[in-house]
């Protein structure tokens, strides 16, 4: 990794760092933070698979209304007729069925699942109205509840056209139509319309897409046209046949990684046949891995109805968005495909995963660690960001703590930009000297995975007990950061097992400056 300018300074070490106005940041440790894989892989029947190895019926009493109730809204949208829909010569307006769950916060980031209904239905169908719920409203109020998934947003749109009666999917040939059509609805209009209203994911890793009956259909036409918006798809009993070969041909040159399917019917659903044949090719397709990127499972006496659909939902949205497959997932190892969202919101990094980016992603592009690329950085080895993120979230996992506030809750509320901050602790050998490194990125932003992780690291190894600092951009909020940081390693020396005696202070380009100003004493006590 290029480093336009590196500086070491050691430092001339004060008695005593007085610590900034507010309150003191003394280091409380964290309770260690063990992922619940054992649990997760015994629920899910196999290591490393996010699939049951059978469909659960809702429980008892899940039917009833929570007592942590979300919310119904309508959303409205412009369009286009579907038939003519690039010549944009009919303008409609369209409805979706919109839920927000329970504690529904808008600073807060949440997943999206789109939940297209079957033949003969419309958009009200699953979820009700925000005047008259439904019943599997209360469902999925009670597995949230209850942690079974996580707190999401759901959209349930509708694929008919907006006759006058407003039910085109009741002719069987021309819901086949328009399910080939809505990808154009879909990806130009009804996702920003979400986008631009709730705050949502805006990646495919966050987003899921599935139906039961006419809404598999456009299921399947959705990984056929928009495998790029979206990476988990739910086709419940799809009763038709399908070019199921020139649609899964949409992944040719995808990781399987990149996408997951679940496929569910009943021994008793006339979809049965469809769906047994189609599972049967998926196995022998390059397309598909058993257990890994799809499955297959079938109930026991179920047919075509509501219950089916309804038990069906269930457990996909659990699979795709339940706790327990999220540590399932997140007990395997990185590798130069896996998403920098994944390691972002890996829940070993609890809410600082973020952090180990630039809080500014105008500074970086790419959607895996493979093409992770930093502004102004040259010559990335992606081995060792793979590494990095491996060692921190290994340890991590062992109920190390790895990130340490810098700041009070007290001063980051009256100070924002002040979340942005902290420390990555590389651990060396216990009562070792320790080290502060300091990534550039001009006072822009902090490069601290091409920049600062990489040597962090590196001492940690020599037995060195370093310290990477994530500041807020700007000359003088990034000295007073790393000033802080220093107090707070002194104040803290003992429960963090270092020796305050002569530390050094390292940084390439801006972080450079930060560590030779800081390593002058006058500036030291200044800051």
């Amino acid at each position: 990794m290029k480093l336009t300018c590196l500086a070491l300074a050691l430092s001339l070490l004060l008695s005593s760092c007085a610590v900034t106005e507010g309150e003191d940041a003394t280091l409380v440790e964290p309770e260690a933070l063990p992922l619940a894989v054992e649990a997760a892989e015994a629920a899910h029947g196999q290591s490393g698979s996010i699939f049951p190895q059978s469909i659960e019926e809702i429980p008892d009493g899940y039917y009833n209304a929570a007592a942590q109730q979300g919310m119904l809204e309508d959303l409205y949208y412009d369009t286009w007729e579907s038939f003519s829909y690039e010549q944009h010569t009919r303008a409609l307006q369209k409805h979706a069925v919109v839920y927000l769950p329970y504690g529904y916060d808008a600073s807060e980031t949440y997943e999206v699942f789109y939940l297209m209904h079957g033949g003969w239905s419309n958009e009200n169908t699953t979820l009700g109205t925000p005047a008259n719920p439904s019943g599997f409203k209360n469902v999925l109020d009670n597995a949230i509840q209850n942690g079974e998934i996580r707190p999401l947003i759901v959209v349930c749109p509708t694929y008919n056209n907006a006759n006058e009666n407003g039910q085109d999917s009741d002719s069987f040939s021309l819901a086949m139509q328009l399910t080939r059509n809505y990808h154009n609805e879909l990806v130009n209009d009804l996702l920003p319309a979400v986008e631009g209203k709730y705050s949502v994911y805006t990646d495919r890793d966050h987003r899921g897409f599935g139906g039961f009956s006419m809404g598999s259909v456009t299921t399947w036409r959705t990984f056929e046209y928009a495998l790029d918006c979206f990476r988990y798809f739910l086709p419940m009993s799809c009763g038709t046949g399908l070019d199921d070969e020139e649609i899964w041909s949409a992944a040719e040159g995808c990781a399987q990684s990149d996408y997951f399917v679940f496929i569910m019917t009943g021994t008793s659903d006339f979809a049965y046949s469809y769906d047994s044949s189609r599972a049967e090719r998926a196995k022998a397709s390059p397309y598909f891995t058993e257990g890994e990127n799809f499955a297959y499972l079938v109930k026991e006496g179920y047919s075509h109805d509501g219950l089916a659909a309804n038990e069906y939902t269930y457990n996909g949205m659990k699979a795709f968005f339940g706790k327990e497959a999220q540590a399932v997932r997140a007990s395997e190892p990185y590798t130069r495909s896996s998403k920098i969202m994944d390691v972002m919101n890996d829940p070993a990094f609890r809410n600082y995963g973020r952090l180990l980016f630039p809080a500014n992603s105008g500074y970086y592009s790419g959607d895996t660690l493979e093409n992770l690329r930093l502004t102004w950085y040259s010559n990335i080895d992606p081995g060792k960001t793979v590494e990095i993120v491996n060692t921190l979230k290994s340890r991590a996992e062992a109920g190390e703590t790895i990130f340490y506030d810098i700041y009070t809750d007290a001063e980051k509320a009256a100070d924002p930009a002040k979340r942005d901050t902290g420390l990555f602790f590389f651990r060396g050998e216990p009562g070792a000297k320790f080290a502060v490194c300091n990534a550039g990125g001009g006072f822009a932003y902090v490069g601290a995975m091409h920049d600062s992780f990489p040597h962090a690291l590196e001492l940690s190894k020599l037995g060195y007990n370093a310290f990477a600092l994530i500041y807020r951009p700007g000359w003088d909020t990034a000295m007073e950061d790393l000033g802080r940081a220093i107090c707070f390693i002194e104040d803290n020396a003992d429960a963090l097992g270092v020796d305050p005696e002569g530390y050094s202070l390292w940084g390439g380009s801006a972080g450079a400056r930060m560590a030779a100003t800081l390593g002058n004493a006058d500036e030291l006590a200044y800051y």
